[in-house]
């Protein structure tokens, strides 16, 4: 939130392809921290980590869009790209890379760091290929702004447009309420300490994630329904399977005995995180398009950390009380996050609509005969 922030926003103004070198960069001295046993050390790789993924979460989307509009290429590719990255980044990719890991780790029996050394290595080539291969874009190359000019522009940009603030919300909220199920899925299926198979659940994760990314390219191949609209299901689906921990805990009777396998109530509610992950790899190419949409070019990474601050803060508050209120507590917060999230989707939809319906409008006044056609 603190250093990412600021790094990240700097993407618009000193190059989106230099601000990817930077995260590979950055990432890399993260991964080599992880050898040290000093604590500041440490340290000192979680703050290098922490802006490596606001860099990641602004810098190639920002410099892809960019780049998209350079060529002239179609709006409806970046949908499909988006919905590729999704599918093999975080889907196949993720698995591919967790299994390895575990190899690293358990089969060739090179330590818990060594999975870190292997994405050091992938890191640098991605940075070779970004090297060799990508050309700079920048914001708004035309001005020469300050850091401080820039924020100040990115929050006049929220406050006045009405469109790019419920987007910044709508992703704090359905961002903040997908974080806080990382950290309770675990313990929502083991309660009494049962023995669950937490790769296998991860991998189940990963691939519900990816048929929800599947289903979102074929959903924005179609001129109908719009993003607008059927996201707003996807976040009253999610709502609703994040409520199966707190229906279970009170209709499914608690296990007394510790270390058993999965328990019945952990299934059902394994079948709700499922539909979450598959909702979760519908909103990531959905938001991604939207963002390209209503975010002004000149300020799209600097505007994408703003988003993030309130995100920060919500997951860091969340964790520090995460013992202070039972887990059921905890999801139903989530829960009604989702359906706010919601309710805000569906009013960027009505506004969205809004110069559609003007331009119409003007153009019955202008022209009796669509008058009399549309009648």
């Amino acid at each position: 939130m603190l250093f990412g922030t600021i790094v990240g926003s700097l993407a618009d103004k000193q190059g989106r392809r230099r601000a990817c070198v930077t995260y590979c960069i950055t990432y890399i001295l993260s991964c080599i921290t992880k050898h040290s046993p000093q604590y500041k050390i440490l340290m000192v790789g979680r703050v290098l980590g922490g802006i490596a993924t606001s860099l990641l979460f602004s810098a190639f989307e920002s410099w892809l869009v960019a780049e998209h509009n350079k060529r002239g290429f179609e709006q409806q590719w970046l949908s499909l790209t988006f919905s590729k990255a999704i599918f093999l980044g975080n889907g196949l990719v993720a698995i591919l890379a967790g299994l390895f890991g575990n190899v690293l780790v358990d089969s060739l029996s090179l330590g818990p760091v060594a999975p870190f050394d292997a994405a050091a290595i992938f890191l640098a080539i991605g940075m070779a290929i970004i090297l060799s291969s990508w050309t700079e874009n920048f914001g708004d190359p035309s001005e020469n702004k300050d850091l401080l000019t820039q924020f100040r522009g990115a929050a006049v940009a929220i406050a006045s447009d009405e469109k790019i603030a419920l987007l910044g919300a709508i992703q704090s909220l359905f961002e903040g309420s997908m974080y806080t199920f990382v950290f309770l899925w675990t313990p929502a299926l083991s309660p009494n300490d049962e023995e669950i198979p937490h790769g296998f659940i991860f991998a189940t994760f990963m691939l519900a994630s990816m048929l929800g990314s599947s289903l979102a390219s074929r959903l924005m191949a179609r001129s109908s329904p719009r993003v607008e609209s059927y996201m707003q299901i996807v976040f009253v689906i999610s709502s609703a399977s994040l409520t199966l921990p707190i229906i279970t805990n009170f209709l499914v009777a608690p296990s007394k005995v510790k270390g058993e396998s999965i328990s019945f109530a952990g299934c059902l509610q394994l079948l709700g995180f499922c539909t979450f992950e598959a909702c979760v790899g519908i909103f990531w190419p959905s938001i991604m398009k939207m963002r390209s949409q209503y975010i002004p070019e000149e300020a799209r990474s600097t505007i994408m950390n703003f988003f993030r601050i309130p995100l920060n803060i919500f997951v860091c508050i969340v964790l520090y009380n995460v013992d202070a209120f039972p887990i059921t507590v905890m999801f139903g917060m989530c829960s009604i996050f989702l359906l706010v999230a919601s309710i805000l989707q569906r009013r960027l939809m009505a506004i969205s609509d809004k110069p559609k319906m003007e331009n119409w409008t003007a153009m019955k006044e202008r022209d009796p005969e669509a008058e009399a056609l549309n009648d």
